[in-house]
């Protein structure tokens, strides 16, 4: 006789309850809105140009175009990174510069010093060498450029009541394409290592399990257990390189020691 089969983790019935609980609100796990005003508020326009702006990780172009409009779409040069094909030819279309590069092995594309806004959102949690991209979102920046980065929270509610009764929290799932997690406290440290970035603004976004008219003003008041997390950060003045500053510590890298 054949035993029955076990139960994945995966169809538990606690998991499917809480799948069920966030249905319809998974669209404000990106922060679109969010994304864009910080770059509104924050960025400051060049007198004599135009606003030179690149998405990492630029997928269908929303956060991009959103950004542009929130900062007059005459006014910014917009370029991204995307390799899959389809995205990249769209985004084209659109009048957007798109290069398809590895983001954790190429250099970027843009002169030291030369970009005035960086955003990669939902992007640092699918990559392991965060070193390197970090030290070319420095590289690229000019001293006052923004770069805001939009993850998912490991420490928001749902992961703490995940963890409490021992299953994985969803941000670091084993079985999803998150090799990456980051809590609030750790996201900032990691941004502002060697003082070339430092953390200006933090915002939450979406609040599970309660309907968006909820999770919208919970996750504003509450951003440090929020679904996800955004940081703006400033390019200080300092000169170098982010990956010198990580000299005294022991990383597994190849990029880390050059």
């Amino acid at each position: 006789m054949t035993a029955a089969p076990r139960r994945s983790c995966y169809h538990h019935p606690m998991r499917a309850f809480l799948a069920r609980l966030k249905a319809g609100t998974e669209h404000l796990n990106y922060g679109r809105d969010t994304v864009a005003s910080m770059a509104a508020r924050r960025v400051v326009r060049p007198p004599d140009g135009p606003v030179r702006i690149v998405d990492l990780g630029l997928g269908t172009a929303a956060d991009l175009l959103n950004v542009a409009r929130a900062l007059e779409p005459a006014a910014c040069e917009l370029a991204g990174v995307e390799c899959h094909p389809p995205y990249a030819a769209s985004a084209r279309e659109r009048g957007i510069d798109v290069h398809a590069l590895n983001l954790e092995r190429d250099a970027l594309p843009w002169d030291d010093g030369s970009v005035d806004l960086v955003v990669a959102n939902q992007v640092l949690e699918h990559c392991k060498e965060i070193f390197w991209i970090a030290a070319e979102v420095v590289r690229v920046l000019k001293p006052g450029g923004l770069f805001i980065v939009g993850v998912p929270n490991l420490a928001s509610l749902h992961s703490r009541v995940m963890l409490a009764l021992g299953m994985q929290p969803s941000p670091i799932d084993v079985l999803g394409p998150h090799v990456r997690g980051f809590t609030p406290g750790g996201l900032a440290r990691f941004l502002g290592e060697g003082g070339f970035l430092e953390v200006v603004e933090r915002r939450g976004g979406n609040y599970y399990p309660f309907p968006p008219s909820v999770a919208r003003p919970l996750a504003r008041l509450l951003p440090g257990s929020a679904v996800s997390l955004f940081l703006a950060c400033e390019r200080t003045p300092r000169r170098g390189s982010f990956l010198s500053a990580l000299d005294a510590r022991s990383l597994e890298t190849p990029f880390y020691r050059g």
